[in-house]
């Protein structure tokens, strides 16, 4: 089962009201656990940034004005996301900017049933407590101290930490009511071991002699009495 855990980072809350997306990161789970594989990168937007925005995430209009605009990078982003569920916290904000983005350049918005909502499942899971990225990271003992700023890519790792913890951690199809497919294709990802012959460790003719030598000087050894 592959899944992709994603985060955005952009000008403000409302792209139908001139937001633009800057940032996107995302990250490849397969069986609910991290491949390596990430999906990273900057978005001129176009338009100014505004301070409040800025320092959220830290990222200027100097910072962005060498980056390319958002439909460069579209085939590189859609071709790493495929058609695997997308799965983000709070994910109608950022399925919002991404399907405004695709839409803004003529390209088809990604279907919402493929959209897994963290914040859902963590309000479902823990009704009442807090169910911020922080909170959710301190909750699960998951280490948040590189998160000085929003960033998109290390929020979608963080993240991805989070979903597997709100999913019933890492022991994935070994639950009474898991699906035993799911551990087979783990297994199957296992490099078989090679199996070697044992081997003979036989004592050479002077270790033998030396023993003999060392059992000869034993006084009255248990094996020479004779049972009572």
């Amino acid at each position: 089962m592959r899944e992709i855990v994603f985060d955005t980072e952009t000008t403000g809350f409302k792209f139908s009201e001139g937001d633009r997306l800057v940032e996107i990161g995302c990250v490849e789970l397969v069986n609910r656990v991290e491949t390596g594989a990430t999906f990273h990168a900057y978005f001129n937007p176009g338009r100014s940034m505004p301070k409040e925005a800025e320092a959220v995430h830290g990222l200027s209009d100097a910072f962005l004005a060498d980056k390319p605009a958002f439909h460069t990078a579209i085939d590189d982003l859609l071709a790493f996301i495929g058609d695997s569920p997308l799965v983000a916290h709070n994910a109608n904000f950022d399925f919002g900017f991404l399907n405004g983005e695709l839409g803004a350049c003529g390209r088809d918005a990604i279907c919402l049933s493929r959209m897994v909502d963290t914040l859902a499942i963590a309000r479902s899971r823990h009704p009442g407590a807090k169910h911020t990225l922080d909170a959710l990271c301190v909750r699960f003992g998951i280490d948040r101290s590189r998160r000085v700023l929003h960033g998109a890519l290390l929020d979608a790792q963080l993240l991805a930490q989070v979903y597997v913890e709100l999913m019933g951690g890492r022991q994935i199809g070994f639950g009474l009511d898991a699906t035993p497919t799911l551990v087979a294709e783990v297994v199957e990802t296992v490099a078989p071991s090679r199996v070697r012959p044992p081997r003979q460790f036989s004592a050479s003719a002077a270790e033998l002699a030396v023993h003999a030598a060392f059992v000869g000087t034993l006084k009255d050894p248990l094996w020479g009495q004779s049972p009572t």
